[in-house]
């Protein structure tokens, strides 16, 4: 296998060292904006110097974004060139399109990285819809706001403080948004509910809410209450659909996703048949996601020529169907806020049982009033 390496940051490096350790895998040409002394002797000026390469089979994208990235590979694959990649933005954004051309031109298309970090987590939730139902699947699914989290919960720290460390490690980028708005969960719930109900989700119809409002206070008060605060993807089928959304939440301690620590991610669905289902891995880092990116070429050179999933019947979340209380931390009591509350302590309110299409339409309102606002679930 001839490989052409689009991208070689944080992900494309740990890809180039463990294949140039692996027998019958070689990356030939690579495309950085960056060259240094590993690949220099490698590096080519674009994509078109690998799609017209007829000894590359493969190519591998982990430059990130949507573009060029989807024009790159878009041109490798009419080419007749396999893809893997690890760019949760990309698939999310053009889920349905990689699908066609990966059928449309006979290649292979993998994209196991781009849920999960380590966790072979598309492989196996693909496997498990072969002989199941899948009803209800959720997790842990980013590693720098679980390390955010588990450091402010164990140390005291502040976000900002903890936030600094994790871009410090490499868990974080120079601009942490997707991660602490919820962005990178929801691109990765995205691709996991499209496949595991054979959907396919406007990416931006998930009901999402990060923590870049959480305090300390807000971890003290979910420790008082018994709880521990995490940042999680949720989506399950419905009488008439499906539901999917992205919030904090307050977990009890019987849910082992309240113990996952650091930059690990815990991911589960639940079967009809084969109940539920929980895999654990480290869910950022160089290293963890290339091992996945890896193993899909592998996946290719045995033979597998699909995505985890051909079909993609356009759907659209019902978030009035799941319901249960919140946790709401705000400055602004309003009249709305408080015909939901059930119980009113110093500082925040905890709600009777409200939508979460209501929850994330209230605080959407609510952070125009106080932008500091901040909102978590508690399930039952």
């Amino acid at each position: 296998m001839k490989i052409g390496l689009l991208g070689h940051g944080t992900i494309g490096g740990g890809v180039d060292q463990i294949i140039g350790g692996i027998e019958g895998m070689e990356v030939k040409s690579v495309v950085s904006l960056e060259v240094d002394d590993s690949f220099r002797d490698r590096h080519v000026n674009g994509i078109d110097d690998i799609v017209n390469d007829p000894e590359i089979d493969t190519v591998v994208e982990v430059m990130g974004g949507v573009e060029p990235a989807f024009t790159f590979v878009s041109k490798a694959m009419k080419a007749g060139k396999n893809l893997v990649t690890a760019n949760k933005a990309l698939v999310a954004a053009h889920y349905e399109d990689l699908i066609r051309l990966s059928e449309e031109n006979g290649v292979s298309f993998r994209a196991t990285a781009s849920a999960g970090g380590s966790i072979p987590w598309l492989v196996n939730l693909s496997r498990a819809k072969r002989a199941d139902t899948i009803l209800e699947l959720a997790g842990i699914m980013n590693g720098t706001t679980n390390f955010i989290l588990s450091k402010m919960k164990n140390e005291g720290a502040d976000f900002d403080e903890t936030l600094r460390e994790a871009q410090a490690l490499g868990f974080a980028e120079a601009d942490p948004s997707a991660d602490i708005d919820g962005a990178d969960i929801r691109r990765k719930l995205n691709i996991s509910a499209n496949i595991a109900y054979d959907v396919q989700i406007p990416e931006d119809s998930i009901d999402t809410f990060g923590i870049r409002n959480v305090t300390s206070q807000d971890i003290r008060n979910a420790a008082a209450l018994g709880r521990t605060l995490k940042l999680a993807g949720f989506s399950g089928k419905t009488e008439d659909g499906i539901f999917a959304y992205v919030e904090p939440v307050l977990l009890p301690s019987e849910d082992v996703m309240a113990y996952i620590p650091s930059n690990y991610n815990l991911i589960r669905y639940r079967g009809a048949y084969a109940g539920i289902q929980s895999y654990v891995g480290e869910g950022a880092g160089r290293y963890p996601t290339a091992y996945n990116v890896v193993e899909d070429l592998f996946d290719i050179l045995a033979g597998e020529k699909h995505f985890y999933t051909v079909t993609a019947v356009p759907a659209v979340p019902d978030n009035t169907a799941p319901v249960h209380r919140y946790y709401v931390r705000t400055s602004v009591i309003t009249p709305g806020l408080l015909e939901m509350a059930e119980d009113r302590q110093d500082g925040y309110v905890i709600t009777k049982p409200v939508s979460v299409r209501g929850m994330h339409s209230f605080i959407r309102e609510q952070l125009i009033r106080d932008p500091a606002a901040f909102i978590a679930g508690i399930p039952d």
